[in-house]
């Protein structure tokens, strides 16, 4: 009878080896747990949603990313610590919020300093330094008239706030002198500004209050106690 063939010799290639030995069985684990840190870590690519799962956060490095925080908003660093955004349907909303907040605090900060620093109106009424007290000296009359302009700027604002498709914080056609002339990079580089220019004048007109009434000093006496 003819001979048998002979078994073919036994393959150690990694990729084909059916026996798995311990030492190899780590080595794959290894491997695999390698490629999925490079892959978090990777160089995000520009675009809208650029945060990988389990990345971790730029503002707070010992905590993830937060699912909705995808990097697509300007001053994104993924800093939600109490996970506000993840009661939140949709992030628009709360933006269109920080931003006016923000606003706000940019004029507040920028009236408590004139307030104290800069010339007044002539009258009684106008003298006063404290950013406070002027509220009260300056009238009813005074006072509703800028109530009634907040109300009109948010009836502006309500439709898009609520219901519009425009970029958070933008109202088609009031977006003021020479926008239209800018590329989107430097459009870019606008809202980003805005963003932080408004975290900081909230923290600002928090230590504005505290100065004012309770170290009872001007603004900007940074004298110690």
């Amino acid at each position: 009878p003819p001979p048998t063939a002979a078994p073919p010799p036994h393959q150690h290639s990694f990729f084909t080896n059916t026996e798995r030995t311990p030492t190899s069985t780590m080595k794959s684990v290894i491997f695999a747990a390698a490629m999925a840190t490079a892959t978090a870590f990777a160089p995000a690519q520009q675009g809208r949603s650029t945060v990988a799962i389990d990345a971790m956060s730029k503002s707070i490095p010992f905590l993830t990313v937060p699912e909705k925080l995808d990097g697509s908003m300007a001053g994104d660093m993924g800093f939600d610590p109490m996970g506000l955004s993840d009661i939140q349907t949709d992030l628009r909303y709360a933006r269109w919020a920080e931003l006016k907040h923000g606003r706000v605090c940019m004029l507040a900060v920028t009236g408590m300093v004139w307030q104290e620093y800069g010339p007044h109106l002539p009258g009684a009424a106008y003298a006063t330094t404290d950013p406070f007290e002027a509220v009260t000296s300056v009238g009813f009359g005074s006072n509703i008239q800028t109530l009634l302009g907040i109300g009109v700027l948010e009836l502006i604002s309500w439709e898009e706030t609520f219901n519009g498709e425009s970029r958070p914080g933008t109202l088609p056609g009031w977006e003021g002198a020479g926008w239209s002339k800018l590329t989107d990079a430097q459009k870019d580089v606008r809202f980003e500004q805005e963003i932080v220019h408004s975290r900081l004048a909230m923290i600002a007109f928090i230590g504005a209050t505290h100065q004012t009434f309770l170290l009872n000093k001007p603004l900007l006496d940074f004298t110690p106690n």
